[in-house]
């Protein structure tokens, strides 16, 4: 094989994960601008020199090793700091307090589904100290802003799973909404702190165009996307969320989620 057969190859390979990258940096710096140019160095940097790619190493994780070593290199900081609005700079300073690594293991465990033998390849630590990242970063995020969730969900045995798991984790369900309609009513009759959406309704409308609308009425708040196909979500364009399960989910996957929405949004911003 060529050289520029090998380079289109490890280009369309690398191509396959990036929406995942993608997902994970934006939930990593809880802001779309950020984490997309996080993403994009990332590509630059491997399609720029692809020499030194073990062809023994999943695609996968070199894509998310390459990333975390920009992330550090960086000082994991959110890049065009003067573009974050006062919410998510406020969420930066909460960031700034966590433990080190501790998000970026929890993130690549609950989210991406990164075995801990994995994330220490990633982060470069050895598999003891993941697995006391990881309690630590539970520990954390669960003592994060409590809060009034709202969930738009068609199904309703899902929306009574996702229900109890947001209830046990100290919040209070507003409601279940199943319609883009509905869900604009609900949030109108209790304003929720935070969303949690699926992305097709019963009748057929967006939970996107849902959120959308709560957010032209009400301002925004966090957010959080469900879908079985995260990857027609992630292409680039705007606007994508920053917080997004995939489904089958797990119980993790929505405390994670859940917490790390709740962890970008403002103290203030939430009433008692």
């Amino acid at each position: 094989m060529s050289e520029l057969e090998q380079q289109g190859s490890l280009a369309s390979a690398i191509g396959a994960e990036l929406p995942f990258l993608r997902r994970y940096a934006r939930a990593l710096t809880g802001n779309q601008d950020s984490g997309d140019k996080y993403a994009a160095a990332t590509l630059e940097a491997l399609l720029q020199d692809a020499s030194w790619v073990d062809p023994d190493t999943p695609i996968k994780l070199l894509l998310f090793k390459t990333f975390s070593s920009i992330w550090k290199s960086s000082g994991s900081k959110i890049i065009a700091e003067e573009n974050l609005s006062e919410r998510e700079a406020r969420a930066q300073k909460h960031l700034s307090e966590l433990t080190q690594n501790t998000r970026e293991a929890l993130l690549l465990r609950s989210i991406e589904r990164f075995s801990t033998f994995e994330i220490a390849q990633i982060v470069d630590v050895d598999e003891t100290e993941v697995t006391e990242l990881l309690e630590i970063a539970r520990r954390e995020m669960h003592q994060s802003i409590q809060g009034r969730v709202m969930v738009i969900e068609d199904e309703a045995i899902i929306a009574m799973d996702i229900s109890a798991i947001v209830e046990l984790m100290g919040h209070e369900v507003t409601g279940v909404a199943r319609t883009r309609d509905g869900a604009v009513k609900l949030a109108n009759q209790q304003p929720p702190d935070m969303i949690l959406a699926d992305i097709q309704l019963a009748d057929k409308s967006s939970g996107i165009d849902a959120v959308n609308d709560i957010f032209a009425q009400m301002g925004e708040r966090p957010v959080v996307f469900i879908t079985a196909f995260p990857e027609r979500l992630l292409t680039g364009e705007r606007p994508e969320p920053a917080f997004l399960i995939t489904k089958p989910y797990t119980e993790d996957q929505v405390q994670s989620a859940v917490s790390q929405a709740m962890f970008f949004s403002s103290s203030e911003q939430i009433e008692s």
